[in-house]
């Protein structure tokens, strides 16, 4: 009986753990469905997709062709991201929670709420049970309407992502309104020594490669810049030692080329191009991820991106703790191995005459046994998808992403071997 018990403790952590370790791909799951093919243009286009995609609950409040054409008709793109990103919860909503909702009406939180771009509670929405079965929905800043309604769900996987219609956009005071301004007329440098970067946009200028920046900007732009505290830190380089070449080259290392948005940064798995990157060099950046925070890492050093300074398609800037140091150039080359020279060669040993230990030691002609044949071929990826990745048992379009499928597999395959041993004792 305790066996079983525990076998079946093991099974149920086995299933948690595959519930914790799904994902969710927004992108793929709207790809099922033509009607709201706009909507998911302007997810891809905004980089709105990565974030939803990191989040584990969240709800998407989707609009037909029609309805995110007669919004998105007039507007510039940061302002329609800023638009669809109050159509996204930070929360789990079904039909069945609609209707269930505590005193009929609640305020829920969204996406732009964290953008630093709502002030006050502009950021949420006011979902309300009306009468007859109808839900409205409208922003929770007082005096708004319940001007759009819930028409009826697209998609499920609980509790992890919900995906909602409703007729008409959600509008905030002022959000279609705010100025937009191009991007070749935002202040790089007096936005960047107002978020205490003030020898990064010090050096910018001097070297020239703002104009860089500014030129690259228009099609899309991301800055990090390192913080003024970053160019006190022990290990930092005295740039006044470095030829100009050098120093262009560091700074350029620290913007890409795009728009690349935190949530983008997130998701990331392959390298990064910067601006420094050029035949001669990679230049690259990685990130890793831990919760919301996101870490650069060049080979040589590392730094935690710290806050975002401008989020506004297509330009991203933000601050850094570290001043970032490009492998190509402070990388340390490897030390050859140690050679023998050949006046120092050393004579050969004399050969001494065998010893109980020589004697009884194999023969060196005797032919070694043959090496075990290797599981995995030589060239054959180590992360590739397995089979349950590829095939996912979710309908409508759903996409899981193949790290957590690799690490269930491995999961499914060590718990179930404990499994085994258990119940046969």
């Amino acid at each position: 009986m305790a066996s079983l018990s525990r076998a079946l403790f093991l099974l149920s952590l086995l299933a948690f753990t595959a519930t914790i370790s799904s994902a969710h791909n927004i992108t793929a799951i709207l790809s099922a469905f033509p009607e709201y093919s706009q909507y998911n243009s302007f997810l891809t286009q905004t980089r709105l997709a990565d974030e939803i995609n990191t989040r584990q609950t969240i709800t998407i409040l989707v609009l037909n062709n029609a309805a995110i054409s007669a919004l998105a008709a007039k507007h510039p793109l940061s302002v329609v991201k800023n638009a669809i990103s109050l159509h996204i919860l930070l929360d789990y909503y079904d039909p069945t929670k609609l209707h269930q909702i505590s005193k009929g009406s609640t305020l829920s939180t969204t996406l732009y709420q964290t953008t630093g771009h709502a002030p006050g509670n502009l950021g949420f929405v006011n979902i309300t049970d009306l009468q007859g079965g109808k839900v409205g929905f409208g922003s929770a800043a007082p005096g708004s309407k319940l001007d759009s309604s819930y028409t009826k769900s697209v998609k499920q996987i609980p509790y992890n992502i919900s995906i909602l219609e409703i007729n008409a956009p959600i509008i905030a005071p002022g959000i279609l309104t705010a100025p937009a301004p191009s991007a070749s007329d935002v202040n790089i440098t007096a936005l960047l020594e107002k978020a205490g970067a003030k020898t990064f946009a010090s050096l910018i200028i001097s070297s020239g490669v703002i104009k860089t920046y500014q030129s690259a900007a228009e099609k899309g732009l991301t800055i990090f810049a390192p913080n003024d505290e970053a160019f006190k830190a022990k290990g930092v380089p005295d740039l006044s030692k470095l030829t100009n070449a050098e120093v262009v080259s560091i700074l350029q290392f620290h913007a890409v080329a795009g728009y690349t948005p935190i949530g983008t940064l997130k998701t990331s798995k392959s390298p990064i191009s910067t601006l420094a990157t050029n035949g001669a060099g990679k230049f690259d950046l990685t990130t890793t991820t831990a919760g919301d925070q996101v870490t650069l890492h060049t080979g040589v050093d590392s730094s935690r991106v710290a806050d975002t300074v401008l989020d506004a398609t297509p330009l991203a800037i933000f601050t850094i703790d570290n001043v970032l140091l490009p492998l190509e150039l402070f990388g340390k080359s490897p030390s050859p191995a140690p050679g023998l020279e050949p006046s120092a060669a050393p004579s050969p040993a004399p050969v001494l005459a065998p010893t109980p230990s020589t004697v009884e030691a194999p023969s060196p002609l005797a032919p070694s046994p043959p090496a075990p044949p290797s599981e995995t071929p030589e060239g054959a990826p180590s992360e590739a998808p397995s089979a349950e990745s590829e095939n996912s048992t979710s309908t409508n379009g759903v996409s899981h992403v193949a790290s957590p499928a690799l690490m269930m597999t491995v999961l499914v395959t060590v718990c179930a071997t404990v499994i085994s041993s258990v119940v046969l004792s």
